[in-house]
C-alpha cells in the first residue's frame, strides 16, 4: 500500500451506454458471453421463452456500475505495518451476476450496498476450477495436505462461516472436530487469540473461501498474528510452517524497506514450503513480502467466461490508475537465479496471478462486523493468493530443498500456464513492468494456471 486512498466506496463505470440496435450483441459480448452468433442465439432463446429481452439485458447491463470499497484492513499502514489486499463489492452487477442472467434470459439483478444477499454475486468453487483447469484435481488431489492462512487479528465467525460456504457449494465439512479446520494465534495458542477486527475477519472470510473453492479436499490452517506488524505476520508465517504447514498464503503487503532482507531470512525463507504473496491491487510499485524472493508473487486479472476452447479469458486486473493489481522491480530483494527479464536488475514482481477484479470477484460468506453482510463478493489480489497456494497444494508437497517461486519458471511458455497478453496496470518507462505481453510481464507474470504441471516440483 503505497499512497493514501480516500475511505469512500470507489465507483467504477465497467461498460458504456450502448445505444444501437446492435446492443443486445455487443452488451453480451462485453460480458463475456461469447461470439455475436451466440448473442444473437441468447436473444433468440429469451423473445421465444416470453422472458426479458437479450436487448433488455444489455440495456441494463449497460447501466450496471461495480462498486466496491477496500476491506476495514486495507488503509494505508504506517512504516513497519501491513494491509490487506482486499475489495468487497457493494453494489452494481458483476460478471458472474450478468451470466447467470443472461444464461436465464432475466434482467440482472444488483448488488445492495449493506445488505446481505440471499445467494452467492461472484464466483464459485465450479468457476474457479474450471477456469484453471482443475476440475479434475479438486475431485481427486489435497488431501493430506494443510494450506496456511496468514492474518491478522481474530475473526470469531470464521469457522461458522466457512461452514456456511461449503455447506451451500456441497463440500465436505471442514471443522476443527473432523481435524479439517484449525484456527491458532502466531504462537500456536487456540485459546489465546487476538482481539476481534471487523475488516480482517472479512479477509479472513475470503482467504477460506478461496482455499475451500481450489482445493475442497485439502486441511485448514488459520494463523492470526496478533497485529498487522510485519515482524508479527512473519511470526505467524514462522508458526504455520512449525504446525506442518508446505503451502501457506499472505494476502497482504505494505511498503518496501531496508529491512526487507533481514525479514526475508526471519520470515519467509522456508525451503520445502510454497509461501505466497499477494502483489498489491494499487497498481504498479513494489510491495513486501511479494518482493521476496522466497515467495510466489501472485499478481491479479480480468477473468470473464468466453466462447474459446479453454471458456474464459483473462486480462489484466485495471479499474483506474491508482487501482489494480500490483507489479514492481524491487528496491532492496537481489534477483533470485531463476528470475531472468533483463531490465529489473533486482527482483521482479509478479511470478503469476489469477483472478483479483472486483467486477469479476469470487463468492465469499461472512458474518462479523460491520463488513459481514452474508454473501458477499470480493476482489484484490487478496483473492489471488490464496488461489495459487491452493494450486502449489493440489500438486503436492514441494521438494525438501526447494523453493518452490521457481516451478513457474521451469514451466514458462508452455501450456501448464494461460499467458496472459491484454491490459496493463500503468504506464512505465520499461513496457512490461506495467504492460501484459506475450511471455514474461510484471502484472501477471507467467501466467495463471492451467492445470498443476507449473506448480510441481
Amino acid at each position: 500500500m503505497r499512497t493514501p486512498t480516500p475511505n469512500s466506496p470507489h465507483i467504477h463505470g465497467r461498460w458504456r451506454q450502448l445505444g444501437s440496435a446492435a446492443a443486445a450483441t455487443a452488451a453480451l459480448l462485453v460480458a463475456g458471453f461469447g461470439t455475436a452468433a451466440h448473442a444473437d442465439a441468447a436473444a433468440a432463446t429469451a423473445t421465444a421463452t416470453h422472458k426479458v429481452s437479450a436487448k433488455a439485458i444489455a440495456a441494463q447491463v449497460a447501466k450496471a456500475h461495480v462498486q466496491y470499497e477496500k476491506a476495514g484492513c486495507g488503509a494505508t499502514p504506517k512504516a513497519g505495518f501491513a494491509a490487506c489486499n482486499a475489495l468487497r463489492v457493494t453494489g452494481g452487477t458483476t460478471a458472474f451476476m450478468e451470466r447467470q442472467a443472461a444464461l436465464r434470459g432475466v434482467t440482472p439483478k444488483t448488488v445492495k450496498p449493506n445488505a446481505a444477499s440471499d445467494s452467492p454475486t461472484g464466483y464459485g468453487p465450479s468457476d474457479i476450477q474450471s477456469a484453471y483447469g482443475l476440475t479434475d484435481a479438486a475431485a481427486s488431489n489435497g488431501s493430506g495436505e494443510t494450506v496456511a492462512i496468514v492474518d491478522a487479528y481474530d475473526d470469531p465467525n470464521a469457522e461458522a462461516d466457512l461452514a456456511t460456504y461449503r455447506s451451500y457449494y456441497g463440500l465436505s465439512d471442514c471443522t476443527t472436530d473432523n481435524g479439517c479446520f484449525k484456527k491458532v494465534s502466531q504462537t500456536g495458542s487456540t485459546t489465546s487469540l487476538p482481539s476481534a477486527d471487523s475488516g480482517w475477519a472479512g479477509e479472513e472470510s475470503l482467504d477460506l473461501d478461496v482455499v475451500s473453492a481450489t482445493c475442497p479436499n485439502c486441511n485448514i490452517l488459520l494463523v492470526e498474528a496478533k497485529s498487522a506488524s510485519d515482524a508479527n505476520l512473519g511470526t505467524a508465517v514462522n508458526e504455520a510452517v512449525k504446525l506442518g504447514a508446505k503451502f501457506v498464503s499472505n494476502s497482504y503487503g505494505g511498503s518496501e524497506s531496508s529491512s526487507d532482507t533481514s525479514y526475508d531470512t526471519s520470515y519467509y525463507k522456508h525451503a520445502g514450503v510454497a509461501i505466497t504473496a499477494s502483489a498489491g491491487d494499487e497498481g504498479y510499485g513494489a510491495e513486501y513480502p511479494a518482493a521476496s524472493r522466497y515467495v510466489t508473487a501472485v499478481g491479479g486479472t480480468a477473468l470473464k467466461t468466453s466462447s474459446n476452447s479453454r471458456g474464459w479469458t483473462e486480462s489484466v486486473w485495471k479499474t483506474s490508475s491508482t487501482e489494480g493489481t500490483g507489479s514492481g522491480c524491487s528496491s532492496y530483494d537481489a534477483k533470485p537465479t531463476w528470475q531472468t527479464d533483463a531490465s529489473c536488475s533486482k527482483r521482479m514482481i509478479a511470478d503469476v496471478s489469477a483472478v483479483a477484479d472486483p467486477a469479476t470477484g469470487v463468492s465469499v460468506y461472512d458474518s462479523y462486523g460491520s463488513d459481514g453482510t452474508g454473501w458477499n463478493t470480493y476482489g484484490g489480489t487478496s483473492a489471488s493468493s490464496p488461489l495459487i497456494a491452493s494450486v502449489y497444494a493440489l500438486a503436492g508437497a514441494p521438494g525438501s530443498s526447494d523453493y518452490p517461486a521457481e516451478y513457474p519458471y521451469a514451466a514458462a511458455g508452455t501450456s501448464a500456464l494461460n499467458d496472459v497478453t491484454s491490459g496493463n496496470n500503468g504506464t512505465c518507462s520499461t513496457s512490461y513492468f506495467c504492460t501484459a505481453k506475450s511471455g514474461y510481464d510484471g502484472p501477471t507474470g507467467w501466467g495463471t494456471p492451467e492445470g498443476l504441471t507449473a506448480f510441481t516440483g
